[in-house]
């Protein structure tokens, strides 16, 4: 099997070279990057599978960093802040972040979140091209790709695994728990709101009826009858 690539980026050195020495021993090869630009460029060179991306960093930060390697190409990014509130989840997320972690945080559940994403970005497609249609919206889970009507609606990529997600199961509430398993990989230490901010980024693109919340649950996608 090839090994998997994964680019650590953060401008503390200490913490850089934990999270790489503890990624090689779990059998990932890994490069490192101490700033904005750096990181760009090492995304660029070494073609990560996956990225661990801080949010604080000198040149300029985490989130210019996600949006610029995700316009050359869509890689799985695991952003690390150190702020408490959720202000850089929100923002990350929606620049193209697939998953969020506070400062400090367990390495166990680093590599968890890392393995999940790698996980996530290797399933397959279907065979055979499949659509669904929810009213105005037409989900093409073969190319992955959503439109509204006659305009393509761009989404990241957790934001369409989470919408196909939903559409599988139309009408049926599915719960935040269940979602963070299934769409994430992990349940394990996880927060609800990571479910809650994709939520929010797809009511704002798609329409805020689209989907329902299901008050002490979680969400439903809502078709017309």
């Amino acid at each position: 099997m090839t090994q998997r690539r994964v680019l650590v980026v953060d401008d503390e050195r200490t913490i850089s070279e934990s999270i790489a020495a503890r990624l090689r021993a779990e059998g990932y090869e890994v490069e490192t990057a101490a700033d904005g630009p750096g990181a760009v460029s090492a995304c660029a060179s070494f073609d990560p599978d996956a990225v661990v991306l801080d949010v604080m960093l000198p040149g300029f930060d985490g989130l210019e960093v996600c949006r610029r390697i995700q316009a050359a190409r869509p890689v799985p990014v695991l952003m690390l802040t150190a702020r408490a509130d959720e202000t850089d989840m929100v923002i990350g997320l929606g620049v193209g972040a697939d998953d969020y972690l506070s400062k400090p945080f367990s390495m166990r559940v680093l590599v968890a979140r890392v393995a999940a994403l790698l996980r996530r970005a290797e399933r397959a497609v279907p065979e055979q091209p499949e659509t669904l249609a929810v009213g105005a919206v037409t989900i093409d889970l073969t190319a992955r790709r959503v439109r509204l009507g006659a305009e393509e609606v761009h989404l990241t990529r957790t934001e369409f695994d989470l919408l196909a997600h939903l559409a599988l199961r139309p009408r049926a509430a599915i719960a935040r728990e269940t979602l963070l398993e299934e769409v994430w990989g992990w349940g394990e230490s996880a927060s609800s709101r990571t479910v809650d901010s994709h939520v929010k980024a797809l009511r704002r693109k798609l329409g805020g009826d689209m989907i329902r919340t299901v008050h002490g649950v979680g969400y439903a996608l809502e078709v017309p009858r």
